[in-house]
């Protein structure tokens, strides 16, 4: 096997991290101080023409694999920005993927380039308050009517809706008493944020500030016909699509913020002097460093590997999730290390590494918890009964 990145993709991560790099420490401080989605940095990724690093050559975008935009993404987390910087642009990598899978050609030509080009942000509509990870139990209903559908219903979590100008919607279109299994009977709308029927109220949080979760309101909201995605019924099927990419873009995303803090936390235990001597040349500053080390690029493999199986067509189901619930935890304990080798001033904001440890926590929450993929892994993998 070859561990090595070919020269494209080297090529991509230099290009990626010559972009993070223009946005430093003060830039995303800033951001999350203002709440501010940091549209400055989504411009130059846009500009970059890596929001459609996935897409097909003919909507604008490279028409590369997962393993591409993973090395990409965990690039753009390696910099300063977080998860804040991840968020403003993840779910283009794989949020419109039934899109480009189930879409009609006139819809993949309308709706992708303007996605690619920046012009359009989408948000997630998927996840309800007593739903949860339990899809099937979706609420939201769209009423069939003469041209469209009439939606209604609660989404939470709904990231950047505060700025989107379109909605992915999944909604239920046959009630789930009247379908065969609890997975059918759901159906996926692309369609306009409209704000004046659409309320979007901002979910004060953790970490994150800069990009924005929110709970949103959607009471009688007309979407024509044109905006259903694929076959009507079909759209939890299309969102298994998605599923494993997404996986290993989160698995690629912690490791980066990860990276990031045990980097700061190396040079700081070099530079930092007590008792006449540098932190770092102690045992219990050395340690938990290397070990994180060890974590990180152990989980960083097993990414890459669910990557390269996915790309190849291949089963991937077992190391995509292995990997989200390695590169989680592995980013985690990183972030936690360089806040203890800092010391009191890793409790302050001037160095940053706490910002980093609350936005790695929710890695370890969603997209998938960790007690999901745990089952999932007994079932899937070691043949045990499904426990839930």
């Amino acid at each position: 096997m070859n561990f090595e990145l070919t020269e494209e993709q080297e090529a991509i991560r230099q290009a990626v991290g010559a972009v993070a790099r223009q946005f430093d420490d003060a830039y995303w401080a800033e951001k999350e101080a203002k709440q501010e989605f940091p549209f400055e940095f989504h411009r130059a990724m846009a500009e970059g023409g890596w929001l459609g690093i996935t897409m097909p050559e003919e909507y604008g975008g490279a028409g590369l694999g997962v393993t591409e935009a993973a090395i990409m993404m965990n690039e753009v987390a390696k910099h300063g920005g977080g998860s804040a910087a991840i968020s403003a642009i993840h779910i283009n990598l794989f949020g419109p993927h039934p899109i480009l899978v189930f879409g009609t050609d006139a819809q993949k030509a309308e709706w992708l380039p303007r996605l690619v080009s920046g012009e359009d942000q989408v948000c997630f509509g998927v996840t309800e308050p007593d739903a949860g990870l339990d899809t099937t139990r979706t609420k939201t209903f769209a009423r069939k009517v003469d041209g469209g559908y009439i939606v209604n219903g609660r989404k939470m979590w709904t990231s950047t809706a505060q700025v989107a100008t379109k909605i992915l919607i999944l909604a239920r279109t046959t009630p789930i008493e009247e379908c065969k299994k609890p997975t059918d009977g759901m159906s996926i709308f692309y369609t306009d944020l409209d704000r004046t029927k659409i309320e979007v109220r901002r979910i004060p949080k953790m970490g994150r500030a800069a990009v924005d979760s929110n709970a949103t309101f959607i009471d009688d909201y007309f979407v024509p016909d044109a905006h259903l995605i694929g076959e009507e019924g079909k759209g939890f099927s299309y969102l298994l699509h998605s599923l494993n990419p997404e996986r290993v873009l989160v698995a690629a995303e912690a490791i980066g913020i990860g990276q990031d803090a045990l980097a700061r936390a190396a040079t700081y235990a070099q530079d930092r002097v007590v008792f006449n001597r540098p932190i770092g040349q102690n045992q219990g500053i050395q340690h938990p460093l290397a070990e994180a080390w060890i974590n990180l690029e152990a989980a960083l493999n097993m990414t890459m590997k669910a990557a390269w199986l996915y790309d190849a067509g291949k089963p991937c189901g077992a190391e995509a999730n292995a990997a989200k619930f390695l590169g989680a935890r592995a980013a985690h304990k990183a972030c936690e290390t360089s806040v203890f080798t800092h010391g009191g001033l890793g409790y302050s904001k001037e160095f940053h590494v706490e910002r980093l440890l609350r936005e790695v926590i929710v890695y370890r929450i969603a997209p998938v918890t960790e007690q999901l993929i745990l089952s999932f892994i007994a079932e899937k993998v070691l043949g045990q009964k499904k426990s839930y």
